[in-house]
């Protein structure tokens, strides 16, 4: 197995590099030190066997080399739950797949759960990941199986606690009204007040003040979303980022119902979130706002003057029935985007190539005029964007003094023969089959499509032997939601009766 102390040579392939040809790629050689990209060019086995220099060869023949895909917005928690829904509504998904409505899961259950999520990102050419995780009720042993996890499989990773101190009860319009009383303790939403730990001061004291160097894990911070969070908290989030140089993630504005909670709530801002949190001291490059999809015209500017950043979330979007988010606008208004696959249970699928189909088509789809090239832009969405987003000007790219995150695509692959356009064809054409070897900080992690730093078929073996008591569970959750559609139903039909001021979502009427 090749470690990041060794020399890899990526041998004669075709690399999508910066300001190169985005068609067909640059033929060379890609030489990694230390897990660190050290030189790109023509010819250089043969330089380095005439220096007397050892290295070990990764023939790319036949292979396309691309940066690493970066997920920028992802939770482990519920990858055991892919397929468990069809169409389902933003607020009744939260009632049926997140960690709060279920009791306490098992230390394997949540090892299991992270493995299986990291591999299916790994096989989409996914070369980190953001992991805004709840962990409900906190528990530091299973904090502990995440990053455990995440070390034994080799992704890079950087993990956000998910947190919140106000109850979601109290952040979804008319729920209050509308549900009688005895049903309110089941109204939860992303994340809870966990009344037995202070979070923020756990993750502080615990992780932030002891860094791990060279480790592939790294720390951001998750404010679940403004309305679930207190001025303090929010606050206490501005400092903590500052202190830490922590980049911070968290939801905004990704269903209508969210949209019309602001402008409810808080008339002192001109019901605006945005508003809210540029005079709390959020707004700014550290933080980026998943789904964005119910921004006005003046918030998208307040973002682009703030530097502010926006992670898009199409798959998720479009199956929760939230709408499609003004990406175009966001682009002409210069606001740096990211892309994110986010939940298993609502997305289905950690595959960064349906996320960037899905981002180009959507602004094809909203807008009639002409516009600049969309494809680009979804590739650099997943790539540098996902990379700047999580503040790492050394992933995202094939570039000396970069890490080497990179993955290779055989253009073997029907999808690729003839070859018009490699960036084309990897944003409207490639599915993830293609996806043959990737590597991670010089590591290779997936070989020919298999998993090289662990037994794969013993990795299943543990997903498995844990998914009888979560599919229990989802049962009984199930059934229990079942018995609050005629509330839920009535509360919808509230929200989407109210004006917000746009409209994300296409009803032909």
């Amino acid at each position: 197995m090749t470690t990041n102390n060794n020399r890899l040579l990526i041998a004669n392939g075709r690399a999508l590099l910066p300001d190169g040809d985005p068609h067909q790629g640059e033929r060379c050689d890609i030489l990694v030190e230390n897990g660190a990209i050290k030189q790109i060019g023509a010819g250089l086995a043969a330089s380095l066997t005439a220096q007397g220099v050892a290295f070990e060869t990764l023939d790319a023949t036949d292979r396309l080399v691309i940066p690493g895909f970066i997920n920028a917005h992802y939770h482990s928690h519920d990858t055991l739950a892919k397929g468990t829904m069809d169409e389902t509504p933003l607020e009744t998904w939260r009632l049926l797949a997140l960690p709060p409505q279920y009791p306490k899961r098992s230390r394997e259950e949540i090892r299991a759960r992270t493995l299986i999520g990291a591999l299916e990102c790994l096989r989409s050419g996914m070369t980190t990941v953001q992991d805004m995780v709840t962990l409900y009720p906190f528990d530091p042993e299973h904090f502990e199986a995440v990053i455990e996890a995440y070390e034994e499989i080799g992704v890079r990773a950087v993990v956000a606690l998910q947190y919140a101190d106000i109850r979601g009860i109290e952040t979804i319009p008319y729920w209050k009204d509308v549900f009688p009383a005895e049903y309110h303790p089941y109204l939860s939403t992303a994340a809870e007040p966990d009344k037995k730990i202070d979070q923020l001061a756990w993750f502080e004291e615990t992780v932030l003040k002891h860094p791990t160097p060279g480790s592939r894990v790294g720390w951001a911070l998750g404010p679940s979303a403004p309305e679930r969070c207190s001025r303090a908290l929010i606050e206490r989030t501005a400092a903590l980022a500052n202190t830490y140089g922590l980049p911070i993630f968290t939801h905004i504005y990704e269903s209508k119902g969210m949209a019309l909670q602001a402008r409810l709530e808080y008339p002192q801002h001109g019901g605006s979130l945005i508003r809210r949190l540029e005079q709390e001291g959020l707004l700014g490059p550290r933080l980026n706002l998943a789904h964005s999809v119910w921004l006005l015209q003046d918030e998208i500017e307040i973002l682009a003057r703030t530097g502010t950043n926006v992670v898009i979330n199409p798959l998720s979007n479009m199956k929760l029935k939230s709408g499609i988010p003004p990406i175009r606008a966001l682009q002409e208004a210069g606001v740096s985007l990211a892309l994110g696959c986010d939940n298993c249970s609502c997305s289905d699928a950690q595959n960064m190539f349906q996320a960037m189909k899905l981002f180009a088509l959507l602004v094809h789809v909203s807008d009639p005029d002409p516009g600049p090239d969309q494809s680009s832009r979804a590739l650099g969405a997943a790539t540098t964007g996902g990379a700047h987003a999580i503040q790492r000007d050394d992933l995202g790219k094939i570039a000396p003094g970069a890490r080497a995150d990179l993955v290779l695509i055989d253009l073997k692959d029907p999808s690729y023969v003839p070859l018009n356009s490699a960036t084309r064809q990897l944003v409207y054409t490639e599915g993830g089959r293609g996806v043959d070897t990737v590597v991670v900080d010089g590591q290779v992690v997936i070989r020919h499509g298999r998993l090289a730093t662990m037994d794969q078929d013993a990795l299943l073996d543990e997903v498995m032997a844990v998914v009888p008591k979560f599919r229990e569970d989802f049962a009984v959750i199930a059934a229990r939601v079942e018995t609050l559609k005629p509330w839920i139903a009535e509360a919808h039909r509230r929200i989407w009766a109210a004006d917000v001021g746009t409209n994300r979502l296409f009803t032909g009427r």
